[in-house]
């Protein structure tokens, strides 16, 4: 269970102050967060320490991470916002 001390850090975290970060990063960490695996939480902390430029191509969809782990938390994140 994740306590509430470390999701209020982490909605924090996730408030990046662009806005099209913000709607995508701040309802994800509040809703689907607590109900993700460990080693899925870890890939959304290691998310969280990247620059801002970098996630917003990447939530645009403009270019990929290097790293495949990031890459796939990215598209789990979009999954939840696009249409099927």
């Amino acid at each position: 269970m994740v306590e509430d001390v470390e999701l209020n850090r982490l909605y924090w975290h996730s408030r990046r102050g662009m806005l099209e970060l913000d709607v995508l990063l701040v309802p994800f960490v509040r809703e689907v967060y607590p109900h993700l695996n460990e080693t899925d939480r870890e890939c959304y902390r290691k998310l969280l320490e990247c620059e801002d430029q970098d996630m917003f191509g990447w939530f645009m969809e403009r270019s990929e991470s290097e790293d495949p782990e990031l890459q796939r938390m990215v598209r789990m994140i979009l999954d939840r916002v696009q249409p099927k």
